[in-house]
């Protein structure tokens, strides 16, 4: 059960084939500038991943500091700062990625979209 788990999360952090594959680019060919555009979404991938799981680790680490502040009113306003501060990095994201929205709503451009390529 522990290696079982362990491999799973150590694939979370190694790069998957799947990531590294360029759309378009036949295994040993030459990269074109489309590839920047995998590239980025690829990227954009795994920062969105990392930042689940920072927002997440900040709510336990809080909610851990909370419970065992001993009514301590420093440690719990310790606590409290970093529920806060996860809570406002998530609410950050959501509402930024709702201004994008509105941005291509409004505009009619396709703003989340990387393309160079004119595809």
């Amino acid at each position: 059960m522990y290696n079982e788990v362990m491999t799973n999360f150590l694939k979370l952090f190694s790069p998957h084939s799947v990531l590294a594959a360029w759309e378009g680019v036949a295994e040993g060919d030459v990269a074109t500038i489309g590839g920047a555009e995998d590239l980025y979404r690829n990227i954009l991938q795994a920062i969105m991943g990392i930042a689940g799981l920072v927002f997440f680790a900040m709510l336990i680490v809080g909610g851990f500091k909370y419970l065992t502040s001993g009514g301590d009113p420093k440690k719990v306003a310790s606590a409290s700062a970093t529920l806060t501060t996860s809570v406002i990095g998530v609410v950050g994201v959501i509402i930024s990625w709702f201004i994008l929205k509105f941005i291509t709503d409004f505009t009619g451009i396709n703003v989340t979209q990387f393309n160079i390529s004119g595809n």
